[in-house]
Order: C-alpha cells, then structure tokens, then sequence
C-alpha cells in the first residue's frame, strides 16, 4: 500500500503544476494587459485563452501518446513541456510569444487530466480508487493555492512582477519531471501491450500475495475479452459517453474556470481595492484546499453521488448570491463570503469527483481515448468561456452572468439525481461491465 500511494502521491504531482498553471496568469492578468495595451478582446482571447486553447489540444491528442507510450512516459513528456512553457513565458517580450509559450502549458495541463487520472485509478485498490485518484485533485488546488501565494508574494516587485509570478513555475516542473523517472509502468497498460510478465511483477511488488492473484486473474481475464481495435463511439458505450460529457459539461457551466482565471478582477468589480483583491484570492485557494481534502476523505465513503448532491445545491446557493451581490450591489464582505461558499460546494463536490469519475468509467482498452473525450468536453468549455469573461462583464454585468450559471447547476442537480450511477468500491473491470448498455 505504501508503495501505491507513493506511486500516486508522484503522479498527481502534475495536478500541482495544473493548478499553479492555470491561476497563475491571474496575478499577470492586468499587468499584461496594459503593458502590452490590448482590448478586452484580444486579451481575454490571446493572451489569456491561449494556454485554455493548448489543454484543449492536449486533451483531445493527449489520449494518444498515454495509450500507445504508456501513462509513465506520457507523465514525464508532461513535466518537460510545464518546464518549457515556464521558461519562456517569463522572457517573452511581446503577447503573441507569450501566448505561444502559454499554449505549449497548456499541452500539458490537458494531457495530464488523462494521464494521471488514469495510471493513478490503474494501479489503485478499489476500495480506494476515489481517494487516491482524488490526490490529483489535491494537489490541483494545492497548486492554485500555492499560485495565489506566489503572485501576492511577488506583486510588489515592479512592473516586471509578472516574469516571476510566470517563471517561478519552472522549478516544480524540474522537480516533478525527476520524481517521475521513479515510477513503475501502469501493470494494466502493461496487460494491452501484452507484457504480462512485467505487470505481473509490478503488482506482486505492490501488492499482498492474494490480493495481487485475485487482481492479475481479473485483469488478465478481462485483457483477453477486450476486442481489438474497438472505437469508443461504438453503439454499446454512449451510455459511459453521455456520463462523461455531461459532468464535464456541467463542471464549466459552474464558472469555476472563470472565476479563478479572473478572481481578482472580480473582487474588484465587486469594489475591492488591487491588493485586497490578491489576499482574497488567497483566501479562496484555501478554502478550496480545506474542502478538497474533506471531499478526498469522504469520496470512498459516502460515494460519488452524494458529494454531487452537496456540491450542486452549494453552488445554487452561493452563485445565486453571487449575483444578487452584483445586481443588487451589496458592499463590505457579502460578495467574499459567497464566493468562499461557493470555492468550498465545487471543492467538496465536481472538484473532488470529476477526474475519479471519468477515469473510472471505461474499460482498460478504450480508458485512454474514453478519457480523452471527457477531458475534451471539459477544457473546450474551458476555453470558451473564460475568454468570454471580460467581454460579457461588460456587457451584461457580472450580475447576470454568475445568475447564468446559478441556473445551469439546477440542471446539474437533475443529472446526477436521474443519470449518475454510483460507482464507488467496484473494481474497474467490473464497473465497466455494469457501465456498457
């Protein structure tokens, strides 16, 4: 067991560089706009969504390389383009080298919501698949933590603040890349390329005698059902489809992407000062910490609904608050107090669920290409709608557009009421018998 989630603790170590990632840009986010004078436009569509566009293209081709080079070295390439990207981010000079580097980010961070997910629930026991998988999750907001500590931190270096708040990320990368030289290939990717051997002894190392009998019989039986050259989009797997598009979907339609792109904008547009702003934007990355580690905790316990259910009628709540603050233009800490509420029902609730989720629900030849779809939906949304962020706040006003999304997450609670299966303490093989229509 300890070796297991040594193995998972490195994996979801790319969650970290995930989240300090995408919420670094947050800290730079005006900086770079008046440096470089651009319109709300070309800002919140280039400079900003570029990295967004990149984990979109990561997701969808990331599916490839972590089904034919395994999930290990897809993990350790990932690590190799956060570095790069962090580099020269930090020396661009103009937006367009900028966005380019921040695309190359972005690869990573859409390839690593398919990869980690899926060595981690590979390698983990049933019973504990959710909070072992739930590890990525965590080091996700450890990482928009940390991020948000970065950028106050380094907000009073100047006017090149920004190069730091950008670059400082390198250095996890380096380490991350280092840690996962140490790591075994998934034993059940081993089982599709036909290396029983090596799996066998991957999961004896790993593993007591018994249990690692009963394992390497299951999936050594279920390798040998498995069809070649299957497509995902076959008829009998739209049922495990419709699942994995619709809570990527509902995810986005939360605006959690939005809000952490551009959380301290928005405490500004709800009348906090520049630096108030940033310490709020702190508070929120441990807020989101603290209920995603009780989320992880309670995941193999209560199951994957329940949390659903909590953090659906949260988010009801909190951003139908969220709006009246806006529209009804309530001052002092009503507007911080709700948007804490609702960090903490995404934490608890689509945070904790979404990456066990979707790598839990295919079978092992197709988890790779399945994963890729889901993650697709969700970072394509992801793009699209922070970058329309700036543009409809000034249009139609923050007011309207966190009652958007209030509204959507009611849709969101029907999903999980009459769609979502439980999918909690089942093994992987067995799940995705009970899963195919």
């Amino acid at each position: 067991m300890n070796k297991l989630l040594q193995w998972s603790l490195t994996a979801a170590l790319a969650g970290f560089l995930f989240g300090f990632d995408t919420v670094v840009i947050s800290g730079a986010d005006q900086k770079l706009q008046t440096l470089w004078g651009s319109s709300d436009f070309f800002h919140g569509t280039v400079v900003i969504a570029m990295a967004l566009w990149g984990t979109v293209v990561g997701a969808i081709f990331g599916g490839i390389p972590t089904r034919k080079i395994g999930r290990k070295n897809t993990l350790l390439w990932i690590g190799i383009l956060y570095s790069l990207s962090a580099v020269g981010s930090a020396l661009a000079n103009d937006p367009w080298v900028f966005a380019l580097f921040r695309f190359i980010g972005g690869l990573g961070v859409g390839a690593s919501t398919i990869a980690a997910p899926a060595y981690i629930s590979e390698i983990a026991p049933a019973k504990d698949r959710g909070r072992f998988v739930g590890l990525y999750q965590f080091n996700i907001v450890f990482g928009i933590l940390v991020a948000f500590i970065s950028n106050y931190a380094l907000s009073g270096l100047g006017e090149n603040s920004w190069r730091f708040m950008v670059g400082i990320e390198a250095v996890p990368a380096i380490i991350y890349t280092l840690f996962v030289l140490g790591i075994p290939k998934s034993p059940r990717w081993l089982y599709i390329q036909g290396k029983k051997e090596e799996a066998e002894e991957i999961i004896h190392s790993a593993y007591a005698s018994e249990d690692a009998k009963l394992l390497i019989q299951e999936i050594s039986s279920d390798s040998e059902k498995a069809p070649s050259n299957e497509s995902i989009f076959a008829k009998k797997y739209r049922f495990i489809l419709s699942l994995a598009f619709l809570i990527a979907f509902f995810n986005q339609f939360s605006g959690i992407n939005a809000f952490l792109y551009y959380a301290p904008r928005i405490f500004e547009e709800g009348g906090l000062g520049e630096s108030t702003a940033l310490l709020s934007s702190v508070g929120i990355g441990l807020i989101n910490l603290i209920f995603t580690l009780i989320g992880i905790n309670l995941i193999d316990r209560l199951g994957r609904k329940i949390l659903m259910y909590i953090g659906s009628i949260g988010y009801i709540i909190s951003l139908s608050m969220i709006a009246a603050s806006f529209l009804f233009q309530w001052e002092g800490l009503a507007l911080p107090l709700f948007l804490f509420l609702f960090i903490a029902s995404h934490a608890i609730g689509q945070g904790a669920v979404i990456w066990v989720f979707i790598s839990e629900i295919y079978p092992n030849h197709l988890r790779s290409s399945g994963q890729s779809f889901g993650t697709s939906t969700h970072w394509v949304l992801a793009a699209i709608i922070p970058s329309l962020v700036p543009v409809l706040f000034g249009l139609i006003g923050a007011g309207v557009v966190f009652g958007f999304f209030a509204f959507m997450m009611v849709f969101q609670l029907l999903f999980v009421y009459f769609w979502m299966p439980e999918t909690k303490g089942v093994s992987l093989e067995s799940l995705s018998k009970q899963l195919i229509k």
